[in-house]
């Protein structure tokens, strides 16, 4: 049986907000037969967490295990429970539709912040009002609108400030009158005090901060039409705040755009700390932290590969791993952990972010399948 709450819209200055009460849908296991392509190291296990979602893209968990999660094309943002704790969602919540790409989602001191492209609100004790969560307050409308790398991947860092990224509204093009383009800024809970935190940034949409030197770590995707092999995309090290990391003058520290790069030196910005293969759209990324998988992937960096279109043969959809020196930082052993989305050259599956789980497992969300996947050890 399915259960409607009440329907209410709102204004939403680019458009309509709609605000829907709980749909509900019975506990069950699902399996799909697809799921056994996908290769994984040994005693690790994939299995279906939720497959009533659509279009999921970042999540965010919340302490009485209520995930949420934003979208992109769906336009929707949802909150997930697992209420019989069986690791498979009993429950999909449509909190709200019809809104411009909110991709990005946290939560923080009992609100849910939702990224719009153009602006970031927040619901106020959301846990206690799931079936109907009322008005948002907006805490910041006066970011870009552009569509083109609009949608946003937000967290809360170690300063408490909320990161938020803003995308180049192009593939390759340069805004000097407006240094808030390719750039990942950072502001107050309530959206004041907002300022560039690195600048270069093309267009990331997914960052972590290492849990012992609380740096920040993040993907960025390079251009695309300079090849099928270049450039690589990126995981980058920002340490500190005014960090240039190339875009659009340089790209994968190595190569001169040949449009913009005229009179720079890539000696001038910083390189990756790892680049990663070109075209494969890395997007979520992970410090694995939990006691479940085996302890040498403790603070190894998952990413997620969306996966290549401006790409002869197709590469990326898959998660892969990389090393980082607890002593140096420095990042190494680049290599795939889990892969079989793309067979033949076809994809049926993209994974976009991760979320940790309590008891180290961890979710994956794959926006083309309309699954949240758990990837879970057991020797």
């Amino acid at each position: 049986m399915r259960k409607f709450a009440k329907i209410v819209v709102l204004g939403s200055g680019l458009g309509w907000m709609m605000l829907v009460g709980a749909v509900c849908m019975p506990a069950r296991k699902v399996k799909d037969a697809r799921l056994d392509q996908i290769k994984l190291p040994e005693g690790f296990q994939i299995e279906i967490f939720a497959d009533k979602i659509v279009n999921p893209r970042q999540m965010a968990l919340a302490p009485d295990g209520t995930i949420f999660v934003g979208t992109r094309g769906a336009g929707n943002v949802y909150a997930v429970r697992d209420v019989d704790g069986n690791f498979h969602a009993d429950t999909v919540l449509v909190l709200a539709k019809d809104l411009n790409m909110p991709n990005g989602v946290a939560f923080r001191n009992g609100s849910l912040y939702v990224a719009e492209v153009h602006r970031v609100w927040r619901w106020d004790n959301i846990l206690d009002k799931l079936d109907n969560p009322g008005d948002p307050v907006v805490i910041q409308d006066s970011l870009p609108n552009e569509t083109h790398h609009g949608w946003k991947y937000i967290a809360f860092g170690p300063d408490n400030k909320l990161y938020v990224p803003v995308g180049a509204p192009c593939n390759i093009c340069d805004h000097p009158e407006d240094r808030r383009y390719a750039s990942i800024l950072r502001m107050d809970s309530n959206g004041s005090q907002m300022e560039v935190f690195a600048h270069g940034v093309r267009n990331s949409v997914g960052f972590a901060w290492h849990p012992q030197t609380q740096e920040l770590w993040f993907t960025d995707n390079g251009r695309d039409w300079l090849g099928n092999d270049a450039p690589n995309d990126e995981l980058n090290r920002a340490p500190r705040s005014g960090m240039h990391f190339g875009y659009p003058y340089c790209h994968a520290g190595s190569i001169l755009d040949p449009q913009f790069g005229e009179g720079k030196s890539c000696k001038d910005y910083t390189p990756p700390a790892q680049k990663l293969g070109p075209h494969v759209a890395a997007l979520g990324i992970l410090f694995y932290q939990g006691n479940q998988f085996p302890k040498e992937y403790r603070q190894k960096v998952l990413i997620c590969e969306h996966g290549s279109w401006n790409r002869s043969v197709p590469i990326g959809y898959r998660i892969s791993v990389v090393d980082i020196d607890p002593n140096t930082q420095e990042a190494s052993h680049y290599q795939p952990f889990a892969e079989g989305w793309l067979q033949q050259k076809q994809a049926w599956g993209r994974p976009v972010a991760m979320l940790e789980m309590p008891d180290g497992s961890i979710l994956v969300s794959d926006d083309h399948a309309d699954m949240i996947y758990r990837i879970s050890y057991q020797p």
